[in-house]
């Protein structure tokens, strides 16, 4: 074996001895709240199917209408020969569903994410990012030149203070980008703040909407309309509430999704998005417009779970968002936590370094509308037995 392969085992073997090994557990069929594994049905609480979109009738249909009408995939790149009609309304019902001039679509919002900063901000400029800011958005802003600040999560005055440093530094644009609900944790940016910051020192404010597009604020228009601000830039997905297929996209004024066109590396040089998963997108996009009871169950499910796991006496991360983590510390508890719950026919995963920070291995349990009432007070009973078990209460 190569000097490199052997440092590249060794690497392994010390993430299988610290509990850190990641383990995909296929599932037999369509994404839903009830799934195919191996070992038959299992209840699932850890996929982005918030309003249970995933595999939906109506959803299919549209996705094999344009398989019918426009095929598998483009074989292009957008600006060669890869532009559908699809794509085009897709793009102008994003951007008016959000409040924005126009949208542009990306494979993933990772590219999106990706893609944003190198054509806006340069040498001249500031960005001012949360410190729990999605690992797109850290990888993103790394491809750029502008200088970086970054504030502790959620923290107002540390924001002032970076924003007040990059302007004194002579920054020419600065741009705050925060997550608008932080995945790992649920919780929520405090976007009125942001806001306001944002304006005092003549700043730009990016949010990306990937956990609140579909399902938050009225209609799920997302985090900025939940609390009646703008955003100058949203970036978000079609992988979650929103069909949970793929794609993602920038929404933002014109000028800006303009560059994005002639700038945007992933977008000048992927393959466009495929008909299907776009058609599949623009009816998914009117579902959650008119979605109010699939919401309404959603938080339903939400505060049910909460209030259940509460009593049984596990620690949660506070809010109201149906992301829920079972907070268990180390990540060898976690990964025989989710174990035990997947013997018990709950389909749970483990989070752990370096996905979350040492010391604070959870479970990220996700609500969905999919989900019965009787699923919820499933899942907690199992939660029950098997923390009794653990010893984790």
């Amino acid at each position: 074996m190569s000097t490199t392969l052997a440092d590249i085992s060794a690497e392994l073997d010390a993430i299988r001895a610290q509990s850190l090994w990641k383990v995909e557990r296929p599932i037999l069929g369509r994404q839903s709240a009830h799934i195919r594994v191996k070992s038959g049905e299992v209840l699932n609480f850890c996929a982005n199917n918030y309003l249970g979109l995933a595999g939906h009738p109506e959803l299919l249909k549209a996705a094999h209408e344009a398989l019918a009408t426009h095929g598998l995939g483009m074989a292009s790149v957008r600006f060669i020969c890869g532009t559908s009609d699809l794509h085009l309304a897709l793009e102008r019902r994003l951007a008016d569903y959000l409040g924005m001039d126009d949208s542009i679509l990306f494979a993933a919002c990772f590219d999106a994410n990706g893609a944003v900063f190198e054509p806006l901000f340069g040498e001249q400029d500031a960005i001012v990012s949360d410190a729990l800011n999605h690992a797109s958005i850290i990888d993103g802003i790394r491809l750029s030149k502008a200088r970086r600040f970054r504030y502790a999560n959620g923290d107002m005055n540390g924001l002032e203070a970076q924003l007040k440093a990059a302007r004194e530094g002579g920054a020419r644009r600065i741009v705050i980008v925060t997550d608008g609900v932080f995945s790992m944790d649920g919780y929520f940016a405090k976007l009125g703040e942001v806001r306001a910051l944002a304006d005092s020192f003549d700043a730009l404010v990016m949010v990306d909407d990937c956990h609140a597009t579909g399902f938050i604020g009225p209609q799920g228009r997302g985090t900025p309309h939940r609390v009646g601000v703008k955003a100058d830039i949203l970036t978000g997905t079609l992988g979650k509430a929103l069909g949970g297929s793929a794609g993602g996209y920038i929404a933002a004024s014109q000028p800006i999704v303009d560059l994005m066109r002639q700038r945007a590396r992933p977008y000048l040089f992927s393959n466009a998005l495929p008909p299907p998963i776009v058609a599949a997108g623009l009816r998914a996009i009117d579902m959650a417009e008119q979605g109010d009871d699939l919401r309404a169950r959603l938080f339903g499910n939400t505060q049910r779970f909460r209030s259940g796991m509460a009593a049984a006496g596990f620690t949660l991360l506070p809010g109201e968002h149906p992301i829920v983590p079972v907070m268990l510390g180390e990540a060898k508890l976690a990964q025989e936590m989710a174990a035990k719950l997947y013997d018990m026919g709950i389909y749970v995963t483990g989070f752990f370094f370096p996905v979350v920070p040492r010391g604070q291995a959870r479970i990220r349990t996700q609500m969905s509308a999919a989900h019965s009432s009787e699923d919820i007070d499933t899942a907690i009973a199992a939660f029950t037995a098997a923390g009794r078990e653990l010893g984790v209460i």
